[in-house]
């Protein structure tokens, strides 16, 4: 199973960024989706972005298109995610997540579905007020 250790969460005001980063190991499987959920106070987890280790395609959420940027450093097992923008509605505990079912995993993020997902990382909070 793989090990994703998040960070870079904190405090920003409205129109602020943010950029997280998720650091990965222990994959079994060049083929896999990694990317990042969101999770505010009663409502479920939600995909916000991924991205394919396949052929580096990106998916987003409507919510966070144009303001939002995934990217992977492969040299440093690295997965980050520019957060730009920010509103209020962005605040939450952002997991990363890693999944071998690419198209799953790209559809849980451009249709809001919920799925299974293979690992997760502990969280970091992001935190949007003024």
């Amino acid at each position: 199973q793989a090990q994703l250790v998040e960070s870079g969460g904190g405090l920003v005001q409205p129109g602020g960024s943010l950029r997280l980063a998720c650091v990965a190991s222990g994959f079994t499987s060049d083929y896999y989706a990694i990317g990042w959920f969101r999770q505010t106070p009663g409502k479920e987890r939600e995909a916000v972005s991924c991205i394919s280790s396949h052929d580096g395609s990106t998916y987003y959420a409507d919510s966070v298109k144009g303001r939002f940027t995934i990217s992977r450093d492969n040299a440093k097992n690295t997965v980050y995610l520019q957060m730009n923008g920010l509103k209020p509605a962005d605040a939450g505990v952002y997991y990363c997540a890693q999944d071998r079912n690419i198209p799953r995993f790209s559809r849980a993020v451009e249709a809001g579905i919920p799925i299974p997902i293979g690992s997760w990382g502990q969280g970091t909070q992001g935190t949007v007020s003024s």
